[in-house]
């Protein structure tokens, strides 16, 4: 079978954590830790870096740092992952769910304004496969209703708008390094802190609301509770494994990539004839290959073509079941509009096998291979 993912290792990873454990401490914050931090502040830009256990830890922080309370309403695309929602959720938010654009498949920014309310306090671009959404305008909206951004930039680490990192633009960013993203740690994720206003309070919040950090930086003589928080802090182990993936983020980056102009190019006869549509895009975005999808004509076509791939040992699969219609969805959140285009879209879309290592032994020609004997018979 050739697999949907499979994580990479680059070689050091294991060596690195050798190295943390030969330091003698395993708790987060530590030297790898450190090195994570830094690493991320330089590639992104951001005021502040923080490692946390996973991308849904980092959008609980944003949550908590924006002093969302019940009631309270946030806008974001019903294509996205639960945690987007969740966190919200979780303090008695309402997710406003807005319709996504049909080329991107991200929020669609020319939906956002209508679904402002005087309850609204936040919105949450999602940068869908690694595509950076109009955060322009996005950001002049919240600009204009005195609202917060807070980007789930899980899937775009390496990838960029105008060349400003995802996840570093709005006011505060949420990463993810989850074994099926580009740079991995098993589980894992960041908050980006852009707005400098928030640093202080995200460092307490992610210390279970103590202010520890600053005891072990001598500027307070004993630490204690000041705040709401939680323990979001990963493990020296992970924050190990991870760096050594940083340190060859431009490689992984560009193996992907190599391999997703591999099926783009292998495609385009498939979208010329009308049968599938390729991902789009946009001029002013750098994406980073996160993954490789084609939409197809209808549910029956995507049913068939999975089928079809897993027959021949290729597991391709769809994505997101819209937020929306989903028990959770319908029970804590709203419709913001009309949401069409994620109802059509996601019941086509299929993702084809993308991970480093797939163009070795002709693995990618065979996914190739199958999708094009596919619609050849159909």
């Amino acid at each position: 079978m050739i697999p949907f993912n499979k994580p990479y290792m680059t070689g050091k990873e294991l060596w690195y954590i050798s190295q943390a454990h030969h330091r003698g401490m395993l708790a987060g914050d530590g030297h790898f830790t450190r090195r994570c931090h830094a690493w991320l502040e330089a590639q992104t830009g951001c005021h502040r870096a923080l490692l946390t256990h996973s991308c849904t830890a980092a959008l609980e922080m944003a949550a908590l740092l924006a002093d969302i309370e019940p009631g309270d309403e946030v806008i974001m695309p019903s294509y996205t992952f639960v945690s987007t929602a969740n966190a919200f959720v979780l303090r008695g938010a309402v997710p406003v769910f807005v319709d996504i654009r049909p080329d991107t498949l991200n929020l669609d920014e020319t939906r956002i304004e209508a679904a402002v309310t005087a309850r609204t306090r936040a919105i949450v671009p999602v940068h869908y496969a690694g595509v950076g959404c109009e955060m322009d305008t996005i950001m002049a909206i919240a600009r204009r209703h005195d609202l917060l951004v807070i980007e789930d930039a899980a899937q775009g680490v390496m990838a960029a708008y105008k060349g400003r990192p995802l996840g570093a633009i709005g006011d505060l960013g949420c990463l993810s390094f989850h074994e099926t993203k580009n740079l991995i740690s098993g589980e894992g994720g960041a908050l980006l802190v852009n707005a400098g206003r928030f640093a202080e309070r995200a460092e307490i919040i992610r210390e279970k609301g103590t202010n520890r950090s600053q005891f072990f930086r001598g500027m307070v003589d004993k630490y204690t509770w000041v705040d709401a928080g939680s323990s979001y802090l990963p493990g020296e182990l992970i924050a190990a494994f991870l760096l050594a993936q940083m340190e060859e983020a431009e490689a992984i980056t560009a193996a992907r990539l190599a391999l997703w102009d591999n099926y783009h190019a292998a495609f385009a006869g498939l979208e010329a004839q009308g049968r599938a549509r390729r991902p789009v895009i946009p001029a002013d975005c750098r994406h980073n290959a996160h993954m490789y999808y084609l939409l197809v004509a209808d549910l029956a076509e995507r049913t068939a073509l999975i089928a079809h791939l897993k027959a021949r040992g290729i597991l391709a699969v769809f994505h997101y079941v819209p937020l929306h219609s989903a028990p959770a969805g319908r029970r804590y959140g709203r419709a913001g509009g009309d949401l069409a285009v994620t109802a059509d879209l996601s019941d086509r879309l299929v993702r084809l096998p993308l991970w480093v290592g797939l163009d070795q032994d002709g693995a990618q020609q065979q996914v190739i291979d199958g999708v094009t004997e596919f619609f050849a018979k159909s």
